[in-house]
């Protein structure tokens, strides 16, 4: 008789079972709510197939829909497979390749027979899916030799599987994955894991999204596949939630609300670089003097630094060696253009555009001797920087190549990181409350590849973690979660995750306590003892970079931006030409209180006004006619309330000087 393997469940029992036997029978044998309810098992930490048999003595924990992540991902992964039968089997001699899940759905790149797929093929592609998953095909793991694998995939035909096969790393387990039995049985080479069968996942549940192309392997070398896109959920119910959040999410587009009011545009002639409009610079310098209070009073000191630096500081610094592709190079001298040849040698020819702004901020503080009293000293720049972004990644006001940071290095001793950082932590959730974001922290660590030693790394997580324990946000309800090899190559990071107002997280401000710049870049200060010591360099921002974070304004408050920020606070118009003077007055008494506002006198009807000043996202319409000139009043229409409020005009002026007032941050 065959040993027993013992499997340990979470609540620590342990069950003795036979070789053979899966989760799933376990399951089964605890009770049929949890057998109908267990989608896959995690046996020893591994996310595996629930009729996958135990290979030996293991801990076992069921994974059913409360398990949402691992979950969503297991649906997704085979909603893609689902994509790929369908795919095949309306559309022969189409090669499958890969089918990821995805953060939201799936996606699936094929090499068609005939044409490119385009959207007007998916909801036949959907109905074939819903076909499948109504047949609740059994997906069966299978275990294949490299040799017989790769001639299967060359004998139908699959050059691209076929291509991968042959590659994967010797003595890699090479698993197919079979939906249903038989000679028509649908096979995908996979690591898995996958549910029992198509039928596990929800007929209506999924949406197919788009079509695009992609190269095989990322690289444009190589063939363009047609990309078939999808989301996939757990249920209706969460589907219908998603595409409800998708359609908000069109109407809060930042790049449409830019366009309706006229806040900035982007084009070939400069491409990923902003032309700021008048009313969106409005936004942009008041968000600026914002953070000038709010700089001004945490005790920074702020500086501009040079946009082209030599390359051998970058060198020095270590960005050269692991940025430059995303650096804009530039030769230091400009040769004669009758001269031939190259127009460089070597590296020490080159200058570049700034992508960040630490290095500069470690030279001025090199300058001139600094004592342990000096510390800490807190440099901020508003500071311009350019990335070599892809054209393909950038994306509105959202990734672009030249944008601003509301960049800071705060140098300090080594007993002074904790309150720094605190202090920092209490400061971005006051500026984060402002704006009326909810947000959670994150301790991004040390990635593979970094600079430093184990020991500052241990030093330098420690210190980020106690911080944010001492300022009372580690806990659930800041969305505390520790990112392993999320790091920077220099150090690790705190990250705050905004939530917006439709529920998208956003990766805005950050921390980072660095011990490498400083030593690369000989950084030191005279210590009580008389000798030379490193200073800590914390890199921290907190808008992150202004175009990205008036993006996430714009989309956050649909356009209806704080009175504060909006470019035009109060419109006055007209409903008839006699009370153009009053209206004159009115707009002379806003403008004298610090109200930025505009009159409308055009001949045109109150609700053609209503409907254009609605659209450009004015907070405040002060509508006058005969009467209100008469009565010294106006009738204020605010942006998203219905009907209007007739009040005099001194209580209206008193009304938006209190809104257009900025938030306190002393």
């Amino acid at each position: 008789m065959s040993a027993m393997f013992k499997i340990t469940l979470p609540d620590g029992s342990i069950r003795e079972v036979a070789p053979g036997t899966t989760p799933a029978d376990i399951a089964a044998a605890i009770g049929p709510g949890l057998a109908k309810a267990a989608m896959a098992a995690r046996v020893d930490g591994e996310v595996r197939d629930i009729m996958r048999p135990f290979e030996g003595d293991a801990q076992l924990a069921l994974i059913t829909a409360k398990d949402e992540a691992d979950a969503l991902e297991l649906v997704r992964h085979d909603y893609a497979h689902i994509l790929a039968e369908a795919v095949q089997k309306l559309f022969p001699g189409t090669q499958i390749t890969f089918g990821p899940s995805t953060d939201d759905g799936f996606y699936y790149d094929f090499a068609p027979a005939e044409r490119p797929f385009t959207e007007d093929d998916l909801p036949a592609i959907e109905e074939e899916m819903r076909r499948i998953i109504a047949r609740d095909e059994p997906l069966i793991r299978e275990v294949w030799s490299r040799e017989d694998l790769i001639a299967r995939w060359r004998e139908q035909g699959e050059t691209f599987k076929a291509e991968w096969a042959a590659e994967l790393p010797d003595g890699e387990e090479l698993t197919v994955y079979r939906a249903g039995r038989g000679e028509d049985a649908w096979l995908d080479m996979c690591r898995g894991p996958h549910l029992a069968s198509t039928g596990k996942v929800a007929p209506d549940a999924f949406r197919l999204t788009r079509v695009s192309g992609a190269y095989w392997r990322g690289d444009q070398k190589n063939a363009m596949l047609s990309r078939i896109y999808g989301t996939g959920w757990l249920n209706r119910k969460q589907l219908d939630a998603h595409l409800h959040r998708l359609e908000e999410a069109a109407k809060r587009d930042h790049r449409k609300l830019g366009q309706e009011m006229d806040l900035f545009h982007l084009q070939a002639e400069a491409h990923g670089s902003v032309f700021w409009h008048p009313n969106g610079f409005v936004i942009w310098r008041e968000l600026e003097s914002y953070m000038r209070r709010a700089i001004d009073a945490a005790g920074y000191s702020e500086v501009k630094t040079p946009q082209v630096m030599d390359a051998r500081q970058w060198e020095q610094s270590g960005h050269w060696g692991k940025y430059r592709e995303n650096m804009f190079v530039i030769p230091d001298e400009v040769p004669n253009v009758e001269d031939e040849g190259p127009i460089v040698s070597n590296d020490a020819d080159w200058m570049a555009l700034k992508p960040m702004n630490c290095p500069a901020h470690v030279l001025i503080f090199r300058q001139g001797i600094k004592s342990y009293r000096d510390l800490p000293l807190r440099l901020y720049e508003n500071g311009c920087c350019h990335r070599n972004e892809p054209h393909g990644a950038l994306h509105g006001l959202m990734r672009v190549r030249q944008f601003t940071q509301d960049d800071a290095h705060i140098f300090c001793r080594e007993d002074q990181i904790v309150a720094e950082v605190r202090a920092f932590c209490e400061l971005a959730d006051r500026i984060y409350k402002d704006f009326g974001f909810t947000y959670s922290i994150k301790l991004a660590l040390r990635p593979e590849k970094r600079f430093g030693t184990d020991q500052m790394w241990d030093l330098a997580e420690t210190e980020l973690r106690n911080a944010v324990v001492e300022a009372g946000l580690a806990t659930a309800e800041y969305g505390w979660e520790e990112l392993p090899g999320e790091g920077a190559f220099y150090a690790p990071k705190l990250e705050w995750h905004l939530t917006d107002a439709i529920g998208r997280t956003w990766q805005v401000g950050t921390i980072q306590s660095d011990r490498v710049l400083p030593e690369r870049l000989d950084a030191s200060y005279v210590g009580e003892d008389g000798e030379r010591h490193r200073p800590i360099m914390l890199h921290r921002a907190i808008f992150g970079s202004y175009e990205r974070f008036i993006g996430i304004l714009i989309e956050h408050f649909a356009g209806r931006l704080p009175v504060w920020l909006a470019p035009t606070q109060a419109v006055i118009a007209t409903i008839v030409s006699d009370a153009d003077g009053y209206a004159r007055e009115v707009e002379g008494k806003l403008r004298a209180a610090g109200i930025r506002t505009e009159a409308d006198l055009r001949n045109e009807k109150i609700n053609y006004k209503v409907r254009e000043h609605s659209l450009a996202k004015v907070p405040h319409l002060l509508v006058v006619g005969k009467r209100e000139a008469e009565e010294g009043a106006v009738a204020v229409r605010t942006l998203g309330r219905e009907g209007q409020r007739v009040m005099p005009l001194d209580e209206a002026l008193a009304m938006l000087r209190q809104e257009a007032t900025p938030p306190d941050l002393c």
